[in-house]
């Protein structure tokens, strides 16, 4: 749990996980030329991220939320807010190399690995400013939410 944060409403999870595939199919359909963007301030981007997968060995995507850190990019290792890890996060910690598509058509080779410490309390202020309910949101969960920080490879 990530403290007393009073609990805001959620969507349904069948939403939840309709707004996804609507989400990947637009990406699809268009062929990436929408369903990604950039962060602004105060709000996240959205980025591809390619894993290996830990059990398969096979490329697995996912669309993820981001925001910039530097040459870093951030994101948080949620399950549309549910408890069980995302299978992107745990291909991530099986195989830390990625790729990420970038919403401006580029791709970039990155590495995986959590936050801790006061760069989590930095990045974890970051994502606060851009969503006032994600601590009720997070709240929801018996395990504390990883942030996920991709830095690019040589």
């Amino acid at each position: 749990m990530t403290g007393d944060a009073p609990t805001k409403r959620l969507p349904p999870r069948w939403f939840i996980r309709t707004a996804w595939v609507v989400h990947r199919a637009i990406y699809r359909v268009t062929r990436g030329r929408r369903g990604l963007w950039k962060p602004k301030p105060g709000k996240w981007g959205t980025i591809v991220l390619r894993t290996t997968g830990r059990r398969t060995g096979a490329e697995r995507a996912a669309i993820v939320a981001y925001l910039e850190d530097g040459p870093n990019l951030v994101t948080m290792a949620m399950n549309g807010w549910a408890d069980p890890e995302p299978a992107w996060w745990l291909n991530l910690q099986a195989t830390p190399d990625a790729t990420v598509d970038l919403p401006d058509g580029g791709r970039l080779a990155v590495r995986a690995r959590e936050a801790e410490g006061a760069e989590r309390d930095r990045l974890w202020a970051a994502y606060l400013v851009t969503d006032e309910n994600l601590a009720s949101y997070t709240a929801r969960r018996n395990r504390r939410t990883a942030i996920v920080v991709l830095e690019p490879r040589r």
